[in-house]
């Protein structure tokens, strides 16, 4: 046996409070198996003890390290029994010293610093309610008036066209009852003439000049933009604004728009998630050739469609000097290098696009360009079918960079380009 002591291990000693008992011997546990890290009575370490042989140590022994230990280690804790070695006892005095003046500390912060920091936060919540009621006041009375201003042009164009198409119903009730007149004069003198009355009739009296004359000034109806209403009254750059920032905000990221990899150009390489497209000059050879697949221009079409309703989806740009973003319709030409493929250059894409330093909004040919402050590092996109409008918004500074409307004639699908580095939906 190693033990701390020679025979059988002493039994408790005299006066002693009793402690644990050993219940296989019966005896106290005053000792410490080191092997087995439990307490163990001095008939557990003598002959036929289950820890003979083992490394045994006094309990006592064993409670004072673990003293020391938690004082080194758990300044918190408190301290151990008051009958300890001298340098136990200093290292209490020095962590309780070390303890008082952290509750020192923790006292002033809580008496001197929290009562001023809640009456700061008070008076800045305070501040900061205000501005928000202030702004949003000032936003709900420019809605207001703004709202009032284009009702009341709605209501202008509606009463201007109406008046027009009055007019013209005027105007071609006093045309036709000339014409019915100079028809009926004719009728009669025809009616009341014999044959040779009529042959030999004077050809100024067959046909008046006056009548010939009201008769060639009454001209055929034409299609004016006079009788048609201007839906134009109803645009505002203040609530294309409020409007594009409320739509992009609520619904972008909620449209899953992916890619659709039959459609991914063979010059570039799509992520597993199926949202982002990355530029390769390299033809890559992996790709199976097919009737979806551009096979030229850096091209991708997403694999869903728009038919009606509000859409929206944002792109991160700002890796890319060189892409399009847009849509398209399904039957747009995915082969060859000519531009009936390329976005922008033909009948059946609208694009907004970036080169260097260059950005311009492009269908059929026609490149409108863009005059914009900074180059955007998000780009979204906002499709409103029954409207017919496309709008390209940054939403970042909120500014709305470009709006289009057309008659888009079937299913629209977002459409991507990239010729640098790397561009990805937001979801």
């Amino acid at each position: 046996m190693s033990a701390e002591g020679a025979g059988q291990g002493p039994g408790p000693e005299p006066g002693s409070e009793p402690g644990p008992i050993c219940p296989e011997h019966g005896q106290a546990l005053n000792w410490f198996c080191c092997s087995e890290r439990r307490l163990v009575c001095a008939a557990c370490t003598g002959l036929g003890g289950r820890c003979r042989g083992h490394r045994i140590r006094r309990a006592e022994k064993r409670a004072e390290e673990l003293r020391n230990k938690i004082v080194d280690q758990s300044p918190r804790l408190k301290a151990p029994p008051l009958i300890l070695p001298s340098a136990f006892l200093n290292k209490i005095v020095d962590q309780c010293e070390r303890l008082q003046l952290q509750s020192a500390t923790i006292t002033k912060y809580v008496a001197d610093v929290l009562p001023g920091k809640n009456q700061r936060a008070v008076s800045t919540a305070s501040a900061a309610r205000e501005l928000v009621i202030q702004r949003l006041g000032l936003v709900r009375s420019l809605c207001e008036s703004e709202e009032q201003r284009l009702l009341e042009q709605v209501h202008g164009e509606e009463e201007r066209a109406h008046q027009s198409i009055l007019t013209q119903r005027v105007h071609w009730a006093e045309a036709l009852q000339k014409l019915d007149t100079i028809r009926g004069s004719l009728v009669d003198m025809l009616t009341h003439l014999d044959d040779l009355q009529l042959i030999n009739l004077p050809k100024s009296l067959f046909f008046p000049c006056t009548r010939t004359e009201e008769a060639e000034g009454i001209l055929d109806p034409k299609e004016s933009e006079k009788l048609n209403f201007n839906e134009k009254c109803t645009r505002s750059p203040l609530l294309t604004q409020l409007w594009a920032t409320a739509i992009l905000g609520s619904l972008s990221g909620t449209e899953d728009v992916r890619m659709d990899e039959r459609t991914v150009s063979p010059f570039l390489q799509l992520s597993d998630d199926r949202r982002t497209l990355t530029f390769n000059a390299k033809k890559s050879k992996a790709c199976a050739d097919g009737p979806e697949r551009f096979d030229h221009w850096p091209n991708a079409l997403a694999d869903t469609s728009f038919q009606a309703g509000l859409h929206a989806w944002t792109v991160n740009v700002q890796n890319s000097c060189a892409y399009k973003v847009g849509v398209a319709l399904g039957q747009l030409p995915r082969k060859g290098s000519g531009s009936d493929s390329r976005l922008g250059c033909n009948a059946f894409s609208w694009v907004f696009s970036r080169y260097g330093q260059d950005f311009r909004f492009s269908h059929d040919g026609q490149h409108e360009p863009l005059a914009l402050l900074r180059c955007p590092a998000q780009l979204g996109v906002l499709l409103d079918l029954q409207a017919q409008e496309l709008l390209f918004y940054e939403p970042a500074s909120g500014t709305v960079l470009h709006i289009h409307h057309a008659s888009f004639p079937g299913p629209l699908f977002p459409v991507f380009a990239v010729a640098d580095q790397t561009i990805s939906i937001v979801h």
